[in-house]
Parts: structure tokens; sequence; C-alpha cells
């Protein structure tokens, strides 16, 4: 609860984000509604809005909408041939694998083709969850429709978030090759998963099997290793346990009654939006609460479903543990090392468009710099997530885990404090910047590699030899402030060189 209220939020973009959500889903919906669309359509067109908010996440505005656009293009196909297929078992259980494999292979096009994988799947999963028809074909397609014209509208005009606060693209996936390439590596991990949730699945239910198979594709979304994704697995199982028992007391007393669910449906979206940046427990939790809620109105909500649901979460979680465990495996410090040197670097470039800005180049800005930053530290955290849980048993790993963790933190806080001087247009030249910018910029490299370190020592002595004779000029004062900042950078970095720099039998890293 503590870490979703005082996560950093700046701009209180996730503030900002999540209440635009409820607008375009409420929007989406109101409008299946009072186009007289079924109950049904209605909740396809919400879940089609709420994925067009929540998986669009390209780095510009321009590429958002094109792949907004391009969401009906993967989706509807995938929704005929689920409503075809719903009541051929042994075709629906293949088409649906197929969808699997190839939504999770499209993640190599970046976040393009991670949004449009995923909205391929939920057209798959939500005929199942629906029970929808062939018949009930056409007004699907026009409440999917609907509602992503509606949720363009408000992202797009209504409320363009991202046009005055661009968000940071989302980091390009590890390098590899064949099946060590990670998307490829995923793609056969979770349909092997997928393939046995979905035959435990049915054994367990022939009528909510789906949400075995759910359950395992989701914990395979945005994960890297096998630590990564059991991680994943047991906080999806947490939040989904928690939210059944959350839904035993709010959702079952509603009886499917129209307003009151409505609210807290929106409620739900919101926690979703809210509380994914931070924590997924708590978006799991929300999860589980809105599917209760929908049950609800569909009429079909018993304490038995809530358990069946908590059953198949947990057939689902099992088989992507065995699927990530014994399916071309990945260790967890295997991903740990490259997604912290990529942090570093990002440091590396903020100081260096920060030194640039500083010195009168207009074009030079660190905000990007800054925001990729952010967004590289969420993948260092769900990296090193294995080693930082309260149940593993590595008590040395754990304890450098954190530190390194609160230093990168505090690293991306003088970060943004850097940035916000440079974009000062009172900020004047100190020389002194040059050479506290060279000496962050030697601290990285000696973190990287210290063959590398070496030649940037050297241009640290240029740099302050050259900056000496005008020090006595600058303007002490206007400095102050991105001295300060990078000062503590430097101090960070030396702090960062021991947990990272460790025995070779114990590492955090290059294990």
């Amino acid at each position: 609860m503590k870490r979703i209220f005082v996560a950093p939020d700046p701009g209180h973009l996730r503030l900002r984000n999540a209440t635009r959500a409820v607008l375009g889903i409420g929007l989406a919906v109101a409008a299946a509604e009072l186009a007289g669309l079924s109950l049904t359509a209605s909740i396809t067109g919400g879940l089609a809005a709420l994925l067009a908010l929540f998986t669009v996440t390209d780095g510009t505005v321009r590429a958002q909408r094109v792949t907004t656009a391009l969401l009906p293009a993967a989706g509807f196909p995938v929704l005929a041939l689920a409503t075809v297929l719903r009541d051929l078992p042994l075709g629906r259980d293949a088409a649906f694998l197929a969808v699997v494999f190839c939504g999770v292979y499209a993640r190599r096009w970046g976040p393009r083709g991670h949004a449009l994988g995923i909205f391929a799947f939920m057209q798959f999963f939500v005929v199942q969850f629906l029970h929808a028809a062939p018949a009930q074909l056409p007004e699907l397609y026009l409440a999917a429709g609907i509602a992503l014209v509606a949720a363009g509208a408000v992202r797009f005009v209504l409320w363009p978030i991202e046009r005055r606060t661009p968000l940071a693209a989302a980091p390009a996936p590890l390098p590899g090759r064949g099946l060590a390439r990670p998307t490829t590596r995923q793609a056969f991990q979770t349909t092997v998963a997928c393939a046995f949730a979905l035959a435990v699945g049915q054994v367990l239910s022939e009528e909510r099997w789906y949400w075995a198979v759910g359950t395992t594709w989701w914990i395979f979304v945005n994960t890297a290793s096998r630590g990564e994704t059991l991680v994943r697995g047991f906080r999806r199982v947490l939040g989904t346990v928690v939210g059944i028992l959350a839904g035993l007391v709010v959702a079952l007393p509603l009886h499917g009654a129209p307003a009151p669910t409505a609210a807290l449906v929106a409620v739900c979206v919101f926690g979703i939006f809210y509380t994914a940046p931070v924590s997924y427990s708590w978006m799991m939790l929300a999860v589980t609460v809105m599917a209760g809620l929908l049950y609800g109105l569909l009429g079909v909500l018993t304490p038995g479903l809530l358990v069946l649901r908590a059953a198949e979460t947990g057939v689902g979680a099992l088989f992507a543990a065995l699927a990530v465990t014994f399916v071309l495996p990945v260790t967890t410090h295997a991903t740990n090392d490259a997604w912290i040197q990529r942090a570093l670097l990002a440091v590396r470039r903020c100081t260096a468009e920060a030194a640039e800005r500083l010195a009168g180049s207009p074009t030079a800005d660190p905000a990007p710099h800054a925001a990729e930053l952010e967004v590289l530290l969420g993948r260092v955290r769900l990296a090193l997530a294995p080693l930082v849980h309260p149940l593993s048993p590595f008590r040395d790993r754990k304890a450098r885990a954190r530190q390194v963790l609160a230093l990168l933190d505090d690293c991306a806080r003088e970060v943004r404090g850097l940035a916000a001087v440079a974009a000062d247009p009172d900020a004047s030249h100190d020389a002194r910047l040059a050479a506290a910018c060279w000496r962050v910029e030697a601290a990285v490299e000696a973190l990287l590699t210290r063959e590398r370190a070496r030649d940037a020592a050297d241009r640290e002595t240029a740099a302050e030899t050259a900056a000496a004779p005008a020090s006595a000029a600058s303007e002490p004062l206007r400095a102050a402030p991105a001295l300060a900042h990078l000062h503590g950078l430097e101090r960070l970095l030396a702090e960062l060189d021991g947990p990272l720099r460790t025995a070779p039998r114990s590492p955090l890293v290059r294990s």
C-alpha cells in the first residue's frame, strides 16, 4: 500500500493516465449502450478500449496513433476465428495456441508488435469469457470499433497527455539470435506452458478453462528470465487470491446491480492503470475484482466460480513456472548485468546532454534520457525482483540487490534534478560543470569496463585542466544546483562500485 502512494509520479502522470482511462473506457461503454448493443457487446467494447489505452506504448504520439489504428487488423480476424471455433474444441484449442505463439513472437517488432499481439490474444480470450456466438460477431465488431474510436478520441484529442509529456519508449529487448532471441524463446515457452495449462484447465472446468491460459500468457508479458517469471507468477496468484476475497465482499452482494457495479468497475479500471507501473499484485487485485463484477453483470457470479478462478490461476502459474524452468531457460543473473549497464549508460547520456545544454547548446536536451532512465529502472527492478523477494533464500545477494536499487533510484533523482536545472533558461555555463560532467562519465565508464575507464579518466584530466583558468570567472550561484546534482551522482556511482563488483561465487551480476 505504501509503495503505491509514495512511488515517484513526475507530473502526476500515473494519476492523469488512470483518470483518462476511466473516461475513455466509460465513453466507449456508454457509446455502445446508446447504440443499443447487447451487454456482451458493451463488455467487448470496454475491453477493447482498455487494451488500446493500456498496451499502446509507442514512444511518439504519431506511432501511438498508427498502432491504435492497426489494432482491428490484428484483433478482428482473431475475434471471428474464436467465435466460429468456440464449439469445436480441437480446432479452438489449436487456434488459440497458434494465436499465443504469434502474439508472443510479434514482440520482436517492439512496442507495436507487443500491443498487437496482446490485442489479438485478448480477442480470442474475450470470446471464451463471454461465450460469444457467431451470430453476435457483427455487433462485437461494431462495439470494438466504437470503443477504439472513443479511446482514440480521448487519448489523442480530448486529453493528449503524451503530447505535453512525451513517454519514454519501451527499452529494446536484450539481443540474441535464433532460440536465444528473447521473443523466440518466450514464444516457445509460452506456447508449451499454455498447452499444458489449457489441458489441465479443461479438466477442472470445460467452461472456464481459459483463465488458466490467460494466467500463463500474462505471466510471460514483460519478463526476460526464469526468476522474473517465477516472481511474476507468485504476484499474480497473490493478487488474484486477495482479489477473490475482495470480490466475495464487494461483488457478490451486489447481485449484478447495474449502477453500483458500473461505479465499482470504474474504480477497478482506475486501480489497474494507477498501480500497474509500481505493483503487479495490486494491479491483479483490481483486475480480479473487476472480473467478478462483470460476472455479476452477466448473472453467473457465485462463490464457487470465484474459487474455480483461483484454481485455474494456480494451474496457469504452475505451468508457466515449469516452462520457464525447463524450456530454453535463462537464469536471473544472466539478465541483471545487461539491464544495470543500460541504466548506467542512460545516466551517462543524460549527463553529457546536460553538459552541452549548460554550455549553451540550443539542441541538447537531457530530458528524454532522464525519462529513458526511469523506464530502464523499471526493467532493472523487474530483473532484480527475484533477488529482493521476501522468499529469496540468498540473504547476501538480497542485501546487495536492495543496495543497488536504492543507489540507482537516488541516481535517477539526481538525474531528474540535473535535467530540470539544465532546462532553466537562466542557467549559465560554468567551467566547473564540464569537469564535473567528465567525472560522472568517467565513473560510469569505470563501472562498465576498466579499460574504457582509463580513456575517460584521461578526458577528465584534460577537461579539468581546460576548466581551471575559467573557474574564477564563473557564476557560482547559478552553477551551484547543477554542481550539487553532479557531485551527488559522483558519490552514488562510487558507492555502486562495491555491490556491483563482488566475489565470483556470490555476485549480484555476472554469475
